[in-house]
């Protein structure tokens, strides 16, 4: 579904600053079906890496590919799904007007759209709040709209950007169910998130960037039996000072 080999990725040079590399010979795979979790502080190179995957940016150096073709086949779009870390939408419309436009976009049929977005609606706690207007949306709703956008087409694979930001306990329980029945579904899903508990419950294979480096790739257990702990958050902080010394967040 998703694999990156060697990939590089350096930004242009800004004046006063050392040029360091995004991404540094970076390779990882995601078979079908399978949850991945990606994690690193800021800057660690986990929204370049996201980027790349949706065409946004290309690598320097490397290959990477989406449900085994470039990521600039256009004819894969349709099975993607992507939910952004930060909600962007117009003010003055209503989470029906998206759904309208995002279904017009696929090609989604009008009978199709309206069974499907009612009951992403419904299951989000979005349905009674269907005709406000997005102004009118704490940031957690608007998360869970951005989330009816991207599950709207069925699609295969998940790329999901902080998919709890901005939500509170029961909007994280709702977001960690939905994960949990599309992983049912046999959905492939990529996330990444800093509620390193969140990643714990949920994942098959784990990613861990440091400063544009991967650090680990594979079965959780793996990193917290090298690690010698029971819990992600401790595996990574540990991981992540054995390199730097000193603390570090999650």
């Amino acid at each position: 579904m998703i694999t990156f080999q060697h990939v590089w990725k350096q930004y242009s040079k800004e004046l006063f600053k050392a040029v360091t590399p995004a991404l540094q010979d970076v390779s990882f795979s995601v078979a079908a079906g399978e949850t991945l979790g990606l994690i690193g502080a800021n800057g660690a190179g986990k929204s370049t890496s996201i980027r790349m995957m949706l065409d946004f940016i290309r690598p320097d150096q490397g290959k990477i590919t989406i449900l085994d073709r470039s990521p600039s086949d256009l004819s894969q779009r349709d099975q993607i799904g992507y939910l952004p870390e930060t909600a962007s939408f117009p003010a003055n419309l209503t989470i029906l007007d998206l759904i309208r436009f995002t279904a017009a976009t696929c090609g989604m049929p009008a009978k199709v759209r309206k069974e499907r977005g009612e009951s992403l609606l419904r299951h989000l706690g979005l349905w009674e709040a269907r005709a406000k207007r997005l102004r009118a949306y704490s940031k957690g709703m608007q998360q869970r709209a951005n989330f009816v956008l991207a599950l709207l087409n069925d699609p295969q694979l998940l790329i999901l950007d902080e998919p709890m930001s901005g939500l509170d306990p029961l909007g994280r329980g709702q977001i960690i169910d939905l994960i949990q029945q599309l992983k049912d579904q046999g959905k492939t899903i990529l996330f990444c998130s800093h509620i390193l508990g969140d990643v714990d419950r949920l994942v098959d294979q784990l990613l861990v960037l440091h400063k544009g480096k991967a650090l680990f790739s594979g079965p959780p257990r793996e990193l917290l039996g090298q690690q010698r702990t029971t819990t992600i958050e401790t595996a990574f902080l540990q991981l992540i000072n054995s390199l730097e010394g000193g603390d570090h967040a999650a």
